[in-house]
């Protein structure tokens, strides 16, 4: 259906973008006619969820994205389980706690965080898209998924790092991950940021999210570190648990 892909490239590249856009900007960045891409924008004003200025004619998203969201989340236990658990592992490590849905190899989606007050935090909101293989929660998705090597290698060279580690180490720090049962990103995503992920399972026992946890500098020693992570896994467990 490719009104529909358009349509949703259209909303993506809006929700993105840090101010309206016309009609030509919309069309020159997604490679689309601009006729095209005026029609589907003009449906998507009609159905509320794009927002015309009639005095710029450049459009932003509306809020019926929100009411879908809302529908969306309400319907998704995890959240709900996931915001109480990480609002005390931020406040008690001092780190940034994120909970992400794992979509198949596409990408993972933000669905909970809890910000501490350290001087220094990652900045990442609900709703924000990663690519499903990369960092810490990456190594999760290729250790407890069942993907072909030939699959995880094609998604992996399409990765952006900070210190990217080559495709052999990163097959061994998943067989470490699958040994283990958590995964530890240190620096290879973003320079100076150690990311510390661990899995959740559904109900039919396949990885379905994962909570991270993210340290901006030399915060917390290896002691402080085994702790979180730990701690981190328990909690994983028990909303394992009530998703099951």
């Amino acid at each position: 259906m490719p009104a529909v892909s358009r349509a949703i490239v259209i909303l993506r590249l809006l929700a993105r973008s840090p101010e309206p856009l016309g009609v030509k900007a919309l069309a020159d960045q997604l490679g689309l006619v601009a006729s095209t891409c005026l029609h589907i924008l003009r449906v998507l004003v009609a159905e509320g969820l794009v927002r015309l200025d009639p005095a710029t004619r450049r459009y932003s998203v509306g809020n019926g994205i929100a009411t879908l969201a809302r529908a969306a989340l309400a319907r998704d236990p995890f959240p709900a389980m996931a915001q109480p658990a990480l609002d005390q592992l931020s406040s008690r490590w001092k780190v940034t706690a994120i909970g992400v849905e794992i979509v198949a190899l596409d990408h993972m989606l933000v669905l909970a965080i809890s910000r501490s007050d350290a001087p220094f935090r990652l900045h990442v909101d609900v709703g924000s898209r990663f690519p499903a293989l990369i960092s810490a929660t990456g190594r999760l998705v290729a250790a407890f998924g069942k993907w072909q090597p030939g699959e995880l290698e094609q998604r992996f060279k399409k990765l952006r790092w900070s210190k990217a580690p080559g495709y052999r180490r990163w097959l061994q720090q998943v067989a470490q991950v699958r040994e283990r049962g958590y995964s530890l990103d240190e620096g290879d995503y973003i320079a100076g940021v150690t990311l510390i992920a661990v899995p959740v399972f559904n109900a039919l026992g396949e990885l379905s999210h994962a909570l991270v946890a993210a340290e901006v500098g030399e915060t917390s020693g290896p002691r402080a570190r085994r702790g979180l992570t730990e701690d981190l896994l328990a909690t994983a467990r028990q909303i394992s648990g009530g998703l099951s």
